[in-house]
């Protein structure tokens, strides 16, 4: 995982911070997608990361939630 994240992490920085120093008709561009990607993609990455850590914790909150509500009319019972 540690090599998959490095190679990662050294593809992105060569596309986003590199690239543009590089002439347009080097053959380099030939391996990276359009410079807007570069925010769209970790921006999209974030947005649905975020979104399912909400999710969870929603619903562990709800799950709990019901948890004692239950507990509650057990001893009232």
């Amino acid at each position: 995982m540690l090599l998959v994240a490095g190679l990662v992490f050294t593809y992105y920085t060569t596309w986003a911070i590199l690239l543009p120093f590089f002439d347009a008709s080097s053959p380099i561009h030939n391996y990276f997608p359009a410079r807007e990607w570069a925010i769209r993609l970790p921006a999209f990455v974030l947005v649905v990361g975020l979104s399912g850590i909400g999710f969870f914790v929603g619903s562990t909150i709800m799950k709990e939630n019901r948890k004692k509500a239950q507990k509650a009319k057990l001893r009232a019972a």
